[in-house]
């Protein structure tokens, strides 16, 4: 697949977005991916519409996560990509050892001296190209609520590890996750283990990844947290907070698991109108599922009837 990424890059012109009309932004357009196979198999199939709506994710900017193994060569292989597309490609770092605290993305690297390597590999894929990093999304925000499983001094010193390997990169910009607006409300939790962990050598934070939060409750969280930490700017993960959160508990399922109703949200952009605010990202893969829940398959798989959903109830 990631050779038909390079192929594809080689070939697209360096503006590709939609037809006739370029993306408006720096970032990536990655045109391999789920979201573009599904588009084309449905036109094939008749169903134009459906093609269609699901171009509205195919055709957008959207991070990439790359697994585990081989994650030096996967790197290098997607940056040089959106390099020769003349676009900045967002990546996820994704592999903190006790990875979701045992949830349904449970996994990542099989110790300290495990993960070191790793993102040291992760580090030199990327080399002096530019790339947008988010760096292990909830790992902080799993500290700070209670997560027993993941050695608290260990996990930061990792991070701010994580931190200065990707910083080596000189066009290279890395930002800690910090979870979102409803997740952990009282947002001075969070400025110490942020600052253990190297914010004050990233150039920013997180917010909202996998979430459902408004814009607005993002910035407002944001902005107080930014004032805690000396004005550091953010991201926003906007990939499918069109509706906001979800709300309705009755059916007894986490209300962050897939939850319906939902739509895609901003479409990603440096031009936020909030000078602290540096872009708005399509962090989460839109129509990749959160987990086995609500008849959705395993975390991170392809679920084109939700993909779907998505795409339709967007606003823009």
């Amino acid at each position: 697949m990631l050779a038909a990424v390079l192929s594809l890059a080689c070939t697209l012109p360096r503006s590709f977005s939609v037809p006739g009309q370029p993306y408006p932004g720096p970032y990536w357009v990655n045109p391999v991916g789920h979201a573009a196979s599904q588009a084309a198999e449905w036109r094939r199939a008749g169903r134009t519409t459906d093609a269609e709506l699901v171009e509205r994710i195919s055709l957008r900017p959207q991070a990439d996560w790359p697994r585990p193994d081989g994650i030096e060569q996967t790197v290098r292989e997607l940056t040089t990509a959106a390099d020769l597309a003349g676009r900045v490609p967002v990546l996820v770092a994704y592999n903190i050892p006790h990875r979701d605290c045992g949830g349904l993305s449970q996994g990542g690297a099989d110790d300290a001296d495990d993960y070191r390597l790793w993102i040291d590999a992760f580090a030199r894929g990327i080399g002096e190209r530019r790339a947008v990093v988010i760096v292990e999304p909830d790992a902080i925000a799993h500290l700070v609520s209670g997560c027993k499983a993941a050695p608290s001094a260990e996990r930061l010193s990792l991070l701010a590890y994580a931190v200065g390997q990707l910083k080596r990169g000189s066009a290279t910009k890395a930002y800690l996750d910090a979870g979102h607006s409803g997740w952990i409300t009282d947002q001075k939790q969070l400025e110490s283990p942020l600052r253990e962990a190297g914010i004050d050598k990233a150039d920013g934070f997180s917010l909202n990844v996998s979430a459902f939060q408004t814009n607005t409750s993002s910035a407002q969280y944001g902005h107080r947290l930014s004032a805690a930490l000396g004005g550091k700017h953010f991201v926003v993960d906007t990939s499918r907070n069109g509706n906001g959160p979800y709300t309705d508990t009755a059916s007894g399922n986490d209300t962050w698991c897939n939850p319906p109703g939902r739509a895609l949200g901003t479409p990603p952009t440096e031009v936020t109108g909030d000078p602290l605010i540096d872009s708005y990202l399509w962090i989460k893969r839109p129509g990749e599922s959160d987990g086995a829940c609500r008849g959705g398959p395993s975390a991170g798989r392809w679920w084109p009837e939700y993909a779907l959903e998505l795409a339709r109830a967007a606003r823009s």
